[in-house]
Order: structure tokens, then sequence, then C-alpha cells
């Protein structure tokens, strides 16, 4: 498994270190659960592939959060219903979601309860097994227009894609890709900015990809093609206070922290447990408890991710 970085370490040394004030002693910014849109399961950390720049350090060996279970998934889905949240999707990432043999039972339960359901994959080996096929097909005409699958195509370049995810992956992933589109099913993509395109010359050249595979799927709409920027943690970036929200004219309510929450199991575990987000699973001070209820309370910006990613770059997993 790869070395996560903490907060605190070379460019933000000082920094990122007291939830309550920064390192110039100002009030740090904190986001309430103002208007819950989603909830996510992270599925477990094991990935079919070893990407370069994962920020989560998926591969086939790491297992630090293990596979959760449909009768978790379903405990949470109760909560939903208990505490009345205002979810309206259910989101599933990892690792490869469909590495977990309960995947299907998963995204069943929640599309019985009436959630939209959002699958993060790469669509490729995992995703393309006759089990799992038969089980989507199923599903996707049980449930129309509920299932959509975000698949991760880093860049629309073949060389630039492998270079991240491995030889040959490109060409798995847009076999699994095609079959997707042939069923009928709808489709999203994420894609990086590691590769220092503009966000213009990236979505040009995504509409071209599209166009030529026949896919469905609107580069231009930010939801449907998500291009999350770089979480490097050994950049300089600024604290968030207070003060920011009227100096960058941003509410906490656009700031993810304050529409979603997720849920993982981590390895030796008894039961899983609720972050504040998305993109922080090995930070334990984004860990709110194991319960919904316990996750209402308010999130301190306490991060690099939370400013560059979030605030500053006004990034969303959600779609």
């Amino acid at each position: 498994m790869k070395d996560i970085e903490t907060p605190g370490t070379q460019a933000n040394a000082g920094k990122f270190v007291d939830p309550a004030v920064t390192a110039k002693g100002e009030a740090r910014a904190t986001v309430p659960l103002s208007n819950p849109q989603t909830l996510w399961f992270n599925t477990g950390t094991l990935c079919n592939i070893e990407c370069v720049n994962c920020y989560i350090a998926s591969s086939p060996t790491n297992d630090a959060l293990v596979y959760i279970t449909a009768d978790e998934v379903r405990d949470y889905l109760d909560q939903l219903e208990d505490r009345k949240w205002n979810v309206s999707e259910i989101a599933f990432t990892g690792g490869e979601p469909f590495m977990n043999p309960e995947m299907i039972e998963m995204t069943e339960a929640s599309l019985k309860r009436g959630y939209d359901v959002l699958i993060l994959t790469n669509a490729m080996r995992p995703m393309m097994r006759k089990k799992v096929k038969a089980g989507l097909l199923r599903l996707n005409e049980t449930y129309p227009s509920k299932l959509t699958l975000r698949i991760s195509v880093d860049h629309y370049r073949t060389d630039l894609h492998d270079a991240e995810r491995g030889a040959g992956s490109f060409n798995l992933t847009l076999e699994g890709m095609a079959w997707l589109r042939d069923n009928g099913f709808t489709m999203a993509v994420a894609g990086r900015s590691v590769f220092g395109d503009s966000d213009a010359d990236s979505r040009d050249g995504y509409a071209e990809f599209y166009a030529q595979n026949n896919f469905n799927i609107d580069a231009y709409d930010p939801a449907m093609t998500v291009l999350f920027p770089e979480m490097d943690e050994r950049i300089e970036v600024p604290e968030i206070t207070t003060a920011c929200w009227g100096i960058l004219d941003k509410s906490p309510d656009a700031v993810m922290c304050s529409s979603s929450r997720m849920v993982v199991k981590r390895k030796g575990a008894e039961q899983p447990a609720v972050l504040a987000c998305t993109l922080l699973p090995y930070s334990p001070e984004f860990e709110l408890g194991t319960s919904l209820a316990e996750a209402e309370r308010d999130v301190a910006l306490n991060h690099p991710h939370c400013a560059k990613f979030c605030v500053l770059g006004g990034a969303s997993c959600s779609a």
C-alpha cells in the first residue's frame, strides 16, 4: 500500500492542525450538514488495477477498507428514513465497486427504496463478468433511468489514460463502455486535470471521443463529465477561515460536506464508520461516528483538500 500523506507535512507545515483555529490563529471555517443529498458507500479499497495517482491508494492488495455488506448498506438506508434526511442519491465508490461480491445486491437494495444510484467504476473485467452483467441488465430494466455508471476515463487519449492506469486499460474500459452503450445504460465520465489541459480543451477532447464512439454523454455538463482537480498535499494552499466565505463570495452550502457523507468499513472494525468526506478515508479526524445521527455535526475544514479541491476548486463527487 502506498504511503498516505498527512496534513501538516511538506508545503503545508504548521497548517491544518487545530480544527478550531488556523496556523495564524484565525477561526477555521466549518460546514454544517445543511442539505443532505447523497449518501456514499465505499465498497472496499481492493481494485483490479493500481493507478499512478489514486487518491485512495486502491490496488489488488490494499484492503485497508474491507468489503461492506448488503446488510450493512440496508442498515444505513433504514437510518436515512429514521433521520429523515432529504437524500435522493445513493452512490458507490471504491476501489472498484464490482470487485465486491454483493455489489448487485447493494445496488438493488438502494433502487428498491426509490433512490437514484450512482456507481463509480473503471468498466473493466470486474464489471464485465457474466453474473455482474446479468444483474446490471435486470436492474436497469426494472428501474429505468434510476441507475448511472460513472466511468473513470482519465484522459480521452489512449496513451495518457494508460500512463495512469496501465497498458491496455483504455481499450478494456472502452469495451465496457460499449457494452453499457449497447444495452441502454446511462453513463457519465470522470476525467482528471493532471495532464495540464485547459477545461475547455479537455471538454472538447471528450466531446470528440464520445462522438467517435456514439456515447450519449454530454462533455459540457459538469455532472456528466466530471473533471477532477489533482489532490497533491505537497502544494501550498491557504487555510479556509470564517472570513473566507465573504471574501470568496461563497456559501458553506456549496461545499460537498454540506450535502453528503460516506460510509466505510475499516479492516478489523466491528462496524462501519461515517466520514465527512469521500476524499479523506484515511484521516481519522474526519470520522464522525458509526451512525448517521452522529454524522449530523458540523465539519471543520481542516485539511488541504478542503481548500484546494472543494472551496477553491469547487469540485463535487456527486452527480
